[in-house]
């Protein structure tokens, strides 16, 4: 994989990780159309990079939130902030159980294969469609009703185990994260930021585990065939980042607003995509 094909993964796990469309479907389908074939642990560590560019994107944008949660946290106050981190490490128990245990299998049981990621990507538009037609329906029968309730305990471990089942690749993290929240109860506005921010954990902790194994092994990688070279990786990432801040913001006015319905569109046409692709 050259820098040019690492710049157009880059932007497209960037764009497609905060809208509901499942970047790691994304990034499956890009690699196949660019013609991009890597050997399954280089193409999980340079998905893994990705996705911790996008996660530093997320901190940027919502640095005047992060920044007091941590200090809350980390100075034990016991106050909201404090118990809605607690909640984010709630809901990262689900996800982290599926990783450690499961991430390779998955990883190499998906890779290359459109088929799944076009199936996934229907369930992604019918789960979207749901929320937003139920969320909907109830707003016209009760327009005094309140846009949504605080998210719970057991709305965030509800949720964490939505983010667990969205590892397989087409079905979208923040779609099925945001759904979940709203079909719930919750406001929509304050599940989105529940959704992106609640990745930070996982994905950091899986990019930090990554790097390690990649500084160990980095002069076979670079040698071997399928691999990803430090420039790649760094074209990559930076693109990821650059195009996530710009796709972070762009996400919540879309939640706020309740617009998901037209990526459930855009999902059911992929998905249909992904599913003839290999007949031609």
């Amino acid at each position: 994989m050259d820098w040019l094909d690492a710049l157009w993964l880059g932007i497209i796990q960037g764009l497609s990780e905060y809208l509901p469309i499942s970047s790691s479907g994304h990034l499956e389908i890009f690699k196949q159309i660019l013609g991009v074939n890597l050997d399954p642990d280089a193409s999980l560590e340079f998905s893994v990079m990705l996705h911790v560019a996008t996660v530093l994107s997320t901190i940027v944008i919502l640095w005047r939130e992060f920044v007091p949660l941590c200090t809350s946290f980390f100075t034990f106050r016991r106050d909201d902030k404090f118990y809605y981190v607690c909640k984010i490490l709630l809901s990262c128990i689900p996800v982290g159980i599926v990783g450690v245990c499961f991430k390779k299998q998955i990883a190499t049981l998906f890779e290359g294969n459109l088929a799944v990621v076009g199936v996934c990507l229907l369930v992604t538009a019918a789960l979207l469609s749901f929320a937003y037609f139920t969320r909907t329906r109830h707003a016209l029968l009760d327009p005094s009703a309140p846009q949504g309730r605080n998210i719970t305990w057991r709305d965030a471990f509800v949720i964490g185990i939505g983010q667990a089942i969205a590892v397989l690749p087409g079905l979208s993290r923040s779609g099925t994260t945001i759904a979940t929240g709203i079909l719930l109860g919750d406001n929509r506005e304050k599940v989105a930021k529940f959704s992106f921010l609640m990745v930070i954990i996982p994905i950091l902790g899986e990019g930090l585990l990554d790097i390690k194994d990649m500084l160990e092994t980095a002069g076979a990688q670079t040698a071997a065939a399928g691999s990803v070279s430090l420039l790649s990786m760094a074209v990559g990432f930076l693109a990821s980042f650059i195009v996530g801040c710009m796709a972070c913001k762009w996400m919540l006015d879309i939640v706020k607003k309740g617009r998901l319905v037209w990526f459930a569109v855009y999902c059911v046409v992929a998905g249909i995509v992904c599913l003839i692709y290999p007949m031609f």
